[in-house]
């Protein structure tokens, strides 16, 4: 079984790629989140740029996926249509990904 830590880091070189591919801004991600009790959150840096945290020990990984994926919903600050397409071209992303490493 891989190390939550390094399915953590796979996944966000996955999203990141994905992200980077459809033209979006790619957060910076880090975990744990500072903010006490939060399972994620998205700081803004003063060069544009946004950190997204999330909490990834004790946490079935399919909620860090999705939190990893909302982070940069938000970070891109997309309506919701556009969001919605993203969600989807990004959870494509990493279920294709994990399906590649099952073969």
């Amino acid at each position: 079984m891989e190390s939550s830590s390094l399915q953590f880091a796979g996944t966000v070189r996955t999203l990141g790629g994905a992200a980077r591919a459809r033209g979006l801004v790619v957060p910076s991600f880090r975990s744990p989140p500072r903010v006490p009790g939060a399972e994620r959150t998205v700081r803004r840096r003063p060069d544009g740029g946004a950190t997204v945290a999330v909490v990834v020990k004790g946490r079935p990984f399919q909620a860090v996926i999705a939190d990893l994926i909302e982070g940069i919903v938000v970070a891109n600050e997309l309506d919701a249509a556009e969001a919605t397409r993203v969600r989807t071209l990004l959870w494509d992303a990493v279920v294709g990904e994990h399906r590649t490493e099952a073969a």
